[in-house]
């Protein structure tokens, strides 16, 4: 006899509804944008560089996106939830969070390893030292760290996805419609 016979019985595949609003979903926002490994790496090691700008400590601009783009995420499957039911389960905030996550980094790291280059132009002397800053900024951080950006973007996801699933919705069980009376929608 196995252990799971459905499919529903797999962990995270019960139906869930949203925790009322504001309350839940600000939590869950919060939660997911205070991902341990850096707010412990902040308290173990204190960040140097915390004025904007090229220099600034990659922790900051981590938290800061993730104080943006937490909320987004969440306000998108809450929209997503209201238009079509789905996600329908926990399992399934988590992979539109990651979803949403590996995206957003491979956007934010394209974004950066752009506008490194066009900084590079304007600090070039000559039009070859420019080409030879273009191409090393693009191999540094295109090639090099957009795979690192989309590691930590994902996983960053799955920490406020779990966050999102389990504070902002409750697992609510399906209620069967016998006599046909319960409206649609």
């Amino acid at each position: 006899m196995s252990r799971f016979e459905t499919y529903s019985d797999l962990p995270g595949q019960a139906t869930i509804a949203a925790r009322p609003a504001p309350l839940y979903p600000v939590l869950a926002c919060l939660a997911g944008a205070a991902w341990p490994p850096l707010w412990l790496t902040l308290l173990v090691w204190r960040p140097h560089a915390v004025m904007p700008g090229r220099d600034m400590d990659w922790r900051l601009v981590v938290l800061l996106i993730g104080l943006i783009a937490v909320p987004l995420a969440l306000y998108r499957i809450l929209n997503e939830r209201r238009r079509d039911e789905r996600p329908g389960t926990r399992l399934g905030v988590v992979w539109r969070f990651m979803l949403y996550g590996g995206m957003a980094a491979a956007l934010v790291q394209i974004v950066v390893a752009l506008g490194m280059s066009v900084m590079g132009w304007f600090e070039a002397a000559d039009v070859m030292q420019a080409l030879g800053a273009t191409e090393t900024t693009l191999l540094i951080f295109g090639v090099g760290g957009l795979p690192i950006a989309m590691v930590v973007g994902v996983s960053y996801a799955l920490w406020a996805g779990l966050c999102a699933a389990f504070i902002a919705f409750e697992a609510k069980p399906a209620v069967k419609d016998r006599l046909g009376l319960m409206p649609r929608g």
